[in-house]
């Protein structure tokens, strides 16, 4: 072991004491009964590690190719994560998909619950929540006066949120979740009365967004061209020319519906338009699972049977990440998300879905290729993979580094992937393929536009608003005519870009990115490429930023 991966290692041991919230997430054992200082204090301390981490890194070289790549990695990533607290992100950013709030509420997901030493951590967690919800109060406080404070109409979103998560008759989360556990005695005690100050804490949270911080909120949603820069280099890993990257997302997103057209007369005859094809599929007994139960099944037998086919014919797949576990998460926000697996593989890779309220009957043909994404090849390959390569990455590459571009791009990237190893002859997988895709370009114009208050385009394919400036209303206007998503998911997908910018572009500009690097590589090695080393090597570097991907790709 080298002096790169022993600074990395050290930087983890000391961020899971700094983060235990964060060490439950990767699976760290030791701090499931703490949770992270909130406090503005809190925050100074976990970026005095990241500023004393990167000056380390500064003054120490790389002594082979393993080690050059996880430098460059750290020093890429812990330096956007310095200027992203720098510029007030951390502390004041709060989104209906990503706050301090939402950390601390979803580790509970993530926890042991077999067994009375489990079931005590929870209850300690849930008895600590309410003073952790205090000092991000603070912190928020302190950040607003700084200048930075979110919108306003994402500070209400979330007390929305803590509405439902509390509401006996909604998502009932913490009293949920306490009744569902086996205790009694002095634990149950613990544990109940835990979650009945969780609970008031968070409808208190709930309040003070409304009635505090949400004065303060900016009124405009769309952040600026500064911010924009850094949030999408931070995502990527990337630095990439917005102005091109907007025009690119309307081609795309027109290629990519002519695909659709052609499909749609394939399931519904020619001539026939998407939204008619639509209609077949739906209407289509054989495509519609009924109850969440029944549809968490469905997507765990075609999750099993993907990784059985897929192990020894274009992907050796390490004997661990054969497991996966799809689950239905405790909340109701439609978020479809994984969760990697525990540093010892006892917790597996998960899938969640957070299905809307009201929500009943599943269509299968659209979420074939999510099964895809979320499972293997998508993210419970890449991620879980990663995390077993203790022999070609250091304990920070396999637990703490993650990067939206080069992650969800991957996953992204499997989905056409398996388009190509045939695993969409179906027109009804492959229309939903291409509708997941063309839902990914349609974001990456309305994301940026927004944000940017771009012009749309006067020569825009598709005849939308030629000349006028993007706003939050034209951005749902043109999400719902070119998505096939259902009201409840479209309008969590729209509040999730406008509070988090630039997030949800690093799929497809990702997925580019990748499909680059694979010519890339094509061209290098000409007749001798193949593509099932070439996945192996790309996803043996670890998740890492996109720039420092390309460069470590094109010295193999």
């Amino acid at each position: 072991m080298g002096r790169i991966d022993d600074l990395a290692n050290r930087y983890v041991s000391d961020w899971a004491q700094l983060s235990p919230t964060g060490a439950t997430y990767v699976g760290i054992d030791g701090y499931d009964d703490q949770l992270d200082d909130m406090s503005p204090a809190g925050f100074a301390g976990r970026a005095e590690l990241t500023q004393r981490t990167l000056a380390a890194l500064d003054s120490t070289e790389p002594d082979s190719e393993h080690e050059r790549v996880a430098w460059e990695s750290m020093r890429e990533r812990l330096g956007l994560q310095q200027a992203m607290y720098d510029a007030g992100v951390d502390t004041s950013q709060v989104s209906v998909t990503t706050s301090g709030l939402h950390e601390l509420r979803s580790v509970f997901d993530l926890m042991p619950t077999n067994g009375e030493a489990a079931v005590a951590n929870i209850a300690a967690r849930l008895n600590r929540f309410s003073g952790a919800l205090e000092d991000y109060k603070t912190t928020l406080r302190e950040a607003a006066d700084s200048g930075h404070v979110s919108a306003r109409h994402q500070l209400l979103e979330v007390a929305k949120q803590c509405d439902i998560w509390v509401d006996p008759s909604g998502d009932n989360f913490f009293h949920g979740l306490a009744e569902r556990l086996d205790a009694t005695g002095a634990v149950e005690a613990d544990l109940r009365r835990g979650a009945a100050a969780a609970t008031a804490a968070t409808a208190g949270f709930g309040q003070f967004l409304r009635e505090e911080l949400a004065p303060r909120g900016r009124e405009k949603q769309a952040v600026g061209r500064e911010h924009y820069e850094l949030a999408s280099q931070y995502f990527l890993g990337a630095r990439v020319d917005l102005d091109e990257t907007y025009a690119w997302g309307f081609a795309e997103l027109a290629r990519l519906e002519g695909e659709m057209r052609a499909v749609a007369a394939r399931i519904a005859g020619s001539g026939a338009s998407v939204d008619e094809a639509v209609a077949a599929l739906d209407a289509d007994p054989a495509r519609t699972v009924q109850g969440k139960e029944a549809f968490r099944d469905w997507m765990q037998a075609l999750a099993d049977k993907t990784i059985t086919e897929l192990h020894g014919t274009h992907f050796d797949i390490p004997e661990q990440v054969r497991r996966i576990e799809c689950c239905l998460a405790p909340t109701s926000d439609g978020a479809i998300y994984y969760t990697g697996p525990s540093e010892d593989f006892a917790r597996p890779g998960r899938m969640w879905w957070a299905v809307p309220q009201g929500i009943t009957d599943f269509s299968t043909w659209r979420e074939v290729t999510t099964v895809f994404h979320e499972g293997a090849p998508g993210h419970h390959l890449q991620v879980a993979q990663t995390a077993v390569r203790a022999e070609l990455l250091n304990r920070w590459q396999r637990l703490l580094c993650w990067v939206s571009g080069h992650g969800e791009g991957w996953a992204l990237y499997a989905e056409r992937l398996m388009d190509e190893l045939g695993y969409l002859e179906d027109p009804g997988d492959k229309l939903g393929m291409l509708d997941s895709q063309a839902f990914r370009a349609a974001r990456v114009i309305v994301d940026i536009g927004m944000h940017l208050e771009l012009e749309i385009p006067r020569d825009n394919p598709f005849g939308f608003h030629p000349g006028e400036r993007w706003t939050p209303e034209l951005g749902w206007e043109f999400m719902r005519a070119h998505c096939r998503v259902p009201d409840e998911n479209l309008r969590y997908e729209l509040n999730r870009y406008l509070g988090w910018p630039a997030q949800a572009p690093s799929y497809k500009v990702g997925e580019r990115i990748w499909l680059q690097a694979r010519e890339e590589a094509k061209a290098r090695h000409g007749a001798a490429f193949d593509l099932k080393e070439f996945h192996r090597q790309a996803l043996d570097l670890g998740s890492l930023g996109l720039d420092p991907f390309r460069a470590a790709l094109a010295r193999l």
